[in-house]
């Protein structure tokens, strides 16, 4: 099987499971409404927000269409890359990583443009992204003699996530961890349009 098509194939399930995910949620649940998956710290907890990964926001109705429209040329770029790390036969890891970041930044994009039209609460590229995966593993109060948040309850892991989220997280950090490996000198010649040569499937 060609890299390209692995690569199609990562980036459609990525968006398929993040999506149909998102709409299960989406119509089946309410703000705010949670249930415990494992025990008190997994649990499904439905939230939106209207910023980037994680549930941090990009402040004012322009904000979130400058964010919106960085995630669509973001995309396209990252769309490329992968045909140039597949034209130019970088190790598979990279196309693994670029095409997971892609599936992620594309399922949030489709929160981002739609979701406000579809489920009529705003205009198209101000809809809010869907997010349900909560990890507070640990819980509990800063020490008084703590700076500044002396006394303040903590959360660890806070940040409530989705799919998408998860997947750009990961192809970020295959890309950090093995960036010697991905971004060795390549010495293999370019892949022609006509080349009927197998690829050798680098993992």
């Amino acid at each position: 099987m060609k890299k390209s098509l692995k690569a199609f194939l990562i980036i459609a399930l990525v968006v398929i499971a993040d999506q149909v995910l998102k709409t299960w949620i989406k119509n089946n649940m309410f703000i705010g409404q949670e249930f415990n998956i494992i025990g008190n710290w997994f649990i499904i907890h439905f939230t939106e927000n209207n910023g980037m990964a994680f549930g941090m926001e990009f402040a004012g109705e322009y904000g979130k269409l400058f964010l919106t429209l960085f995630r669509i040329a973001a995309v396209a770029g990252i769309g490329y890359g992968i045909h140039y790390v597949i034209k130019y036969r970088y190790p598979f890891g990279l196309v693994i990583a670029a095409s997971l970041i892609f599936a992620g930044a594309l399922g949030n994009i489709i929160d981002s443009v739609l979701y406000g039209v579809i489920y009529n609460y705003s205009t198209l590229f101000h809809g809010r992204v869907v997010d349900m995966f909560y990890f507070p593993i640990l819980q509990g109060h800063f020490p008084q003699w703590f700076p500044i948040w002396g006394g303040d309850e903590f959360v660890f892991f806070r940040p409530v996530f989705n799919i998408a989220d998860a997947a750009i997280s990961t192809g970020v950090a295959m890309v950090l961890v093995f960036q010697k490996k991905y971004f060795r000198v390549m010495e293999k010649p370019p892949i022609e349009e006509d080349d009927t040569q197998s690829e050798v499937v680098e993992a």
